[in-house]
């Protein structure tokens, strides 16, 4: 997505241990007009497909799942990364190791918001190594519900995540594909 890659080259900050600082207006200040731009565009992609809800991870992936739920009309579900009283026990559970952090997390959702009728769609702002992917997936699997695909604001093409899904038949999309990132230079796929 053009739009997207202009962005991340005009507000898009390449900090030090491979991490591109979109914060400015992706995953903390979310500019919530281009939000709803890109999930038009995560409709457009998967439109047809009879996803009946979105999946993503606390805290950064909710503002492009919630804009793609809009387009879809269903619900869109988060997994906590902490557990807390509301939660309950009556949870479905995945280890996710994440990236950006460095750091182990159990994943939760509760059993009555996904289950063996569903069509998923997981989304998230970032796809690197795919451990949240994963761990999402892991959940849709428990649940018994169909995985209809992946979708990522930005995948980091280098890092294997989006290429490991697409080897093994799982539909992955990207809105921006960055393929090497070096100092301010950032190249993405064609």
């Amino acid at each position: 997505m053009k739009a997207l890659e202009e962005k991340i080259l005009a507000e898009g900050k390449v900090c030090s241990g491979d991490i591109l600082k979109v914060g400015g207006f992706l995953n903390q200040r979310v500019d919530s007009n281009f939000m709803f731009l890109l999930g038009k565009e995560v409709y457009d992609l998967f439109e047809g497909t009879g996803v009946t809800k979105i999946l993503t991870v606390e805290a950064s992936g909710i503002a492009l799942a919630l804009a793609a739920a809009y387009y879809f009309r269903v619900p869109m579900v988060f997994a906590k990364k902490s557990s807390a009283k509301n939660l309950g026990d009556d949870v479905y559970k995945a280890a996710v190791h994440s990236y950006t952090h460095n750091k182990d997390f159990e994943i939760a959702v509760n059993r009555e918001y996904i289950n063996k009728n569903d069509k998923v769609l997981l989304i998230d702002d970032f796809l690197a190594t795919g451990e949240a992917m994963e761990g999402l997936a892991n959940i849709v699997g428990q649940a018994g519900a169909e995985l209809i695909g992946i979708c990522a604001a930005i995948e980091k093409g280098y890092q294997g995540g989006g290429d490991s899904f697409r080897s093994r038949g799982i539909r992955v999309e990207s809105l921006a594909i960055i393929d090497e990132m070096n100092g301010k230079d950032i190249k993405f796929r064609s």
